[in-house]
């Protein structure tokens, strides 16, 4: 692994999208937040959070999802750099609004797709 945001593993989950359909998103919510356990944020547009690969992830690797990983709950978008997919989810919230939520002054970019 590089810098700790990249790797191999089999995840196990709930598409992000199943659980925007269950609770009846807005139609001019256009972004998702996620807030961590670990006082993190970060957010993505409603095409990332919609896209087939992107989930909520409670297993890794054919078992319960470790701490070291993200457990309980974490986020992984597949269509962006590991550090899109924020560990230790404690908070989604669906707005219209956006907000650069990441940490702007460490030089990471709001979207960084591969």
């Amino acid at each position: 692994m590089r810098g700790g945001v990249d790797g191999i593993a089999e995840w196990s989950g709930v598409p992000l999208r199943a659980v925007l359909e269950a609770v009846g998103v807005r139609p001019s919510a256009r972004f998702v937040e996620f807030y961590t356990f670990d006082k993190l944020a970060d957010s993505l547009d409603m095409t990332d959070a919609l896209h087939p690969q992107t989930i909520l992830a409670y297993g890794m690797n054919g078992r319960d999802l470790p701490i070291g990983h993200g457990a309980p709950l974490r986020l992984r978008v597949e269509r962006q750099i590991g550090y899109k997919s924020v560990k230790f989810l404690r908070r989604i919230v669906v707005t219209d609004q956006f907000r650069d939520l990441g940490d702007i002054r460490s030089g990471w970019a709001w979207y960084n797709g591969i």
